[in-house]
């Protein structure tokens, strides 16, 4: 009984397989590469649950070409691939205190240039449909590095419309400043905020603009009533859902391993503060998914 009870204890466990959805929905963020088991067993297991797409997201050049290579390998994957936005002042400034865990050496210019020419490249292939995750991070970069942050997000959104392909925003403690940067660049036609944290009046002016605010975890969080109130305030047909596995488990297996066939269980959640029938909520969420990145 003691063994049992510290297994369940244990925050590596996996989470149990929820009910299966009835209707077929994606998983518009994940990170497969970060992930325990191989692409095809964490695959397998979320079709077994109705999750049948997923959107395979890059932060680095390396991770952009693994995502474009699964994609390519799995009909049901796509990519998405960009310079992170912590990435960027990562490249061209270094880290000498390895706060990143990649200690390296400042690259100026030349590395950045280099680098965003891969994601251009890598950008233009037919099985990548977004450029993503880009956009601004005040949390994690200082004040030296907003302006390369700045510099990197405008030249993603540059490459996402000349390839007309979605952009997936990266938005922590930069509400503001990432709006205005989309504005003052012209956001592509398919816009989509991943792992949405602003609140219900943020959610209104992305909605005015015809942006996609895709929902994680931590919509399903007790504390969370104003993530919640901003998903009461987005129109249905701008709704997506996402696990940014392995990041953000939903409650209540938060602080465990997250993984895409875990969307039922932020899916039911949603759908019960909506007042809607997962089948209905799953309906929309798999159209939107779709016209959002365009397959």
């Amino acid at each position: 009984m003691a063994a049992n009870a510290k297994k369940n204890d244990d925050r590596s466990t996996p989470p149990p397989l929820p009910e299966p959805l009835a209707v077929p929905v994606a998983d518009s963020h994940t990170h497969l590469d970060m992930q325990s088991g191989t692409p095809a067993e964490g695959l397998a297991r979320a079709a077994s649950v109705g999750v049948t797409t997923v959107v395979q997201v890059g932060c680095d050049v390396p991770g952009s070409q693994w995502a474009a290579d699964l994609a390519a390998e799995y009909e049901q994957v796509h990519a998405a691939v960009a310079l992170h936005p912590n990435e960027a002042p990562r490249i061209f400034l270094g880290d000498p205190d390895s706060w990143s865990g990649q200690r390296r050496s400042p690259g100026g210019r030349a590395a950045l240039d280099a680098a965003l020419a891969e994601i251009d490249r890598l950008a233009a292939l037919p099985h990548v449909l977004a450029v993503g995750e880009t956009g601004l991070d005040y949390f994690r970069t200082g004040p030296e590095g907003v302006d390369l942050q700045k510099e990197s997000f405008r030249r993603h959104i540059e490459i996402a419309k000349r390839h007309g392909k979605a952009l997936v925003i990266h938005d922590r403690e930069a509400h503001e400043d990432v709006i205005a940067v989309l504005l003052e660049e012209g956001a592509p036609e398919r816009t989509i905020f991943h792992c949405y944290s602003g609140d219900a009046a943020m959610a209104r002016t992305c909605a005015e603009h015809g942006w996609y605010l895709s929902f994680a975890g931590p919509v399903t969080y007790k504390a969370n009533h104003p993530l919640r109130e901003a998903l009461t305030a987005t129109p249905l047909d701008r709704v997506l859902i996402e696990t940014d596995a392995p990041f953000l488990t939903p409650h209540p297996y938060r602080g465990r391993p997250n993984a895409p066939y875990l969307i039922p269980v932020t899916l039911r959640a949603m759908a019960a503060h909506l007042a809607l029938g997962e089948d209905e909520l799953a309906t929309a969420i798999a159209a939107n998914t779709a016209r959002a990145f365009g397959y």
